[in-house]
């Protein structure tokens, strides 16, 4: 069994930055992928990105593309979303979750395991 610890997360100005961390503990190479995903008050949960345990591809959808950038630290056992150019939009709870369902531009939850989430506000 999985377990995700994200941290990271704060309070930070438009157009700044901030960097995520998933840390998995147990049975990770069981899962064949990592993804990002987050929720905003009042909103579905929307997927962000992942990475691909196997290969270390990498998946975006496009309201995050070009400003997010996914990787992994498999000595550490660590997945990490490094957040640019934030803007307000982006203010929500980020979670890690194992196995979702990858595809360029969309990102999907699937019956994997999930981290507790991080709080992520962009506001001056």
């Amino acid at each position: 069994q999985v377990q995700l610890v994200e941290s990271g997360g704060g309070l930070v100005k438009p157009g700044g930055s901030l960097r995520l961390s998933c840390a998995a503990s147990g049975s990770i190479r069981d899962s064949y992928a990592i993804g990002w995903f987050r929720q905003a008050p009042g909103k579905e949960r929307e997927g962000v990105s992942c990475i691909s345990n196997s290969d270390g591809t990498t998946y975006y959808v496009d309201s995050v593309k070009g400003r997010f950038t996914v990787s992994r630290d498999n000595a550490k056992n660590t997945f990490y979303l490094q957040m640019n150019s934030l803007k307000p939009e982006d203010t929500a709870v980020y979670y890690c979750a194992t196995n979702p369902t990858c595809m360029e531009g969309t990102v999907d939850a699937g019956r994997g395991a999930w981290g507790q989430g991080t709080q992520v506000t962009v506001s001056l």
